[in-house]
């Protein structure tokens, strides 16, 4: 990872028909997205070590994504995965940066920016403490996101 550059988890979840090949066919769609910005890295994320025998694409985890971005970048990838959902059979990305974490659902497009918005106020705010995060920190709000 490069100096001022974070690691965000980004984890699909299918809707009610999905199955594990079309989910893993759709994370592969995002990650050919998400390659077309101006970020370091996107990977499958690895359950664990590959065990003796199995092939690499065994320890993958099925809809999971490591990002490696700079914080520049962060507008744009959620930017990214807001727009992509929005026509894709997918029920949540849920996205975790840190100790700050949001899931987009296929809700309205206001909605969901307001989500992104509160979400880059709160990660703004954290950057600028000094110190370290407050347990009654705002951004678990975040995660519920409005039912869709």
């Amino acid at each position: 990872m490069s100096r001022g550059s974070e690691r965000m988890q980004l984890v699909l979840t299918g809707g009610p028909d999905s199955d594990q090949e079309e989910l893993d066919e759709l994370t592969r769609h995002l990650r050919e997205r998400l390659l077309e910005l101006d970020v370091d890295r996107v990977e499958p994320v690895r359950t664990g070590p590959v065990p003796a025998g199995a092939k690499p694409v065994d320890a993958i985890a099925v809809g999971a994504l490591a990002v490696t971005l700079a914080p520049i970048a962060l507008r744009s990838v959620l930017g990214l995965v807001q727009t992509w959902i929005e026509n894709r059979p997918v029920r949540t990305v849920s996205i975790a940066l840190g100790e700050d974490s949001l899931e987009l659902e296929a809700v309205s497009a206001a909605d969901q920016r307001r989500l992104i918005e509160a979400f880059l106020a709160t990660r703004a705010a954290t950057t600028r403490e000094d110190g370290g995060r407050d347990a009654d920190d705002s951004s678990a709000a975040l995660d519920a996101g409005p039912e869709g």
